[in-house]
């Protein structure tokens, strides 16, 4: 794996950069006090190429990987201005079915997520449930009659379900040789009989909306499974495992725009005729910000390298540690930069405040540092499950 970015990846970062600076921090608020979407700088950096860079060329996206999406994450995010369904729409359910959909789901859906021009939320998560997968509740089940499936079920904490086409949707069917429930993918357009979405009232301040999902008995063609009912986990985690590294990403974007604001303030703030910055007081914790900023970006090129090259098994661990030092030094940042500029940093000028709240999203979802600690402790160093 090379640890020094190549000239098309450094190019890559420059554009992007260019494109977040253009919209910024007080575009991306504005949007999010309208209660809205950041539909223009979507809609551009989806006509740039940057939302399919992912997706194969031959459905419309720029045919590079992870590794290029967790770029551009990351650069609108250092910008000011990350954004959330680009984990979710090209990351997820983009990379679901290029890998394991049928030929008319690809046709049907990468192009327009390459060009923006459709949106797919993910359905995982559920009240009973958690971050236990082996707990999903919402099954699915095959109509004799018509070969037709009905699925039922709750799900919670969905971004994005108002403005999305349709939502891909983790089931379970019972598998016939075991009598084992088996998890699978559904794609449900939004307006599907049955599908219905209640808002969750959220004191977190995003432009995408979180919703609870219930589906009755909603009755999907059999074209709606994305790929082999008998694939089971392995397509689950090749959604769930870009979706830790693109975590990352917007963890470590967060971050980094957090501190570049305490840097330039830093440097310019005086007081007794010399700048803050000039105290180590004000200084060590801003270098000791940026180094775990950095060491969280290695692990997450490293992951996504992991997932472009096929290693699944080796990227699933360097994904949730990417995460987690994503999260940690994204949270750690975000309250050294607020420190730095005292009570400043809570006013509506830096743009900071905001980002209190945000940057623990990054430790909570899509999947909890506890629940990370236990993959790792179990699965790296061999010790026993404690659940």
């Amino acid at each position: 794996m090379p640890v020094i970015e190549s000239e098309e990846h450094k190019a890559l970062r420059a554009a992007v950069s260019a494109l977040g600076h253009k919209y910024g921090r007080a575009y991306f608020t504005r949007t999010v006090e309208e209660g809205r979407p950041a539909t223009e700088l979507w809609s551009e950096a989806a006509k740039l190429g940057y939302l399919g860079v992912n997706l194969p060329e031959e459905h419309g996206g720029g045919g590079g990987g992870i590794a290029e999406l967790s770029i551009v994450l990351e650069e609108l995010g250092a910008a000011g201005c990350p954004l959330l369904l680009m984990v979710v729409s090209p990351a997820i359910c983009g990379t679901v079915i290029a890998r394991f959909g049928t030929d008319e789901q690809k046709r049907a859906w990468l192009p327009a997520l390459a060009d923006g021009t459709r949106i797919m939320a993910f359905g995982i998560t559920e009240p009973d449930a958690g971050s236990n997968s082996h707990r999903i509740t919402t099954t699915a089940r095959r109509d004799p009659a018509t070969g037709d499936w009905l699925l039922t079920g709750r799900k919670v904490f969905v971004s994005g379900v108002d403005i999305a086409d349709a939502t891909l949707i983790v089931g379970r069917t019972e598998d016939a040789r075991t009598g084992r429930l088996k998890p699978c993918l559904f794609i449900v357009p939004r307006d599907t009989p049955g599908f219905q979405r209640h808002r969750i009232d959220m004191e977190l301040s995003a432009a995408e909306k979180q919703f609870e999902l219930v589906l009755d008995d909603v009755r999907l063609p059999a074209g709606a499974l994305v790929g082999d009912e008998d694939a089971g986990l392995l397509q689950l985690f090749a959604g769930l495992n870009p979706e830790r590294v693109m975590t990352a990403a917007f963890a470590i974007g967060m971050g980094r725009f957090a501190l570049s604001r305490a840097v330039e303030y830093a440097r310019e703030r005086t007081v007794w005729k010399a700048p803050i910055g000039s105290h180590q007081a004000i200084a060590h914790p801003l270098a000791q910000a940026h180094i775990d900023l950095e060491l969280a970006r290695l692990m997450m090129q490293k992951a996504a390298h992991l997932y472009d090259v096929g290693d699944d098994v080796g990227a699933g661990e360097a994904a949730n540690m990417a995460k987690y030092a994503a999260g940690e030094a994204c949270v750690k940042a975000v309250d050294q930069a607020v420190h730095t500029l005292g009570g400043n940093g809570l006013t509506r000028e830096f743009g900071l405040a905001s980002l209190i709240t945000a940057a623990r999203v990054s430790r909570i979802a899509p999947v909890s540092r506890e629940m990370i600690l236990n993959y790792v402790s179990h699965q790296t160093l061999g010790l026993p499950k404690s659940y």
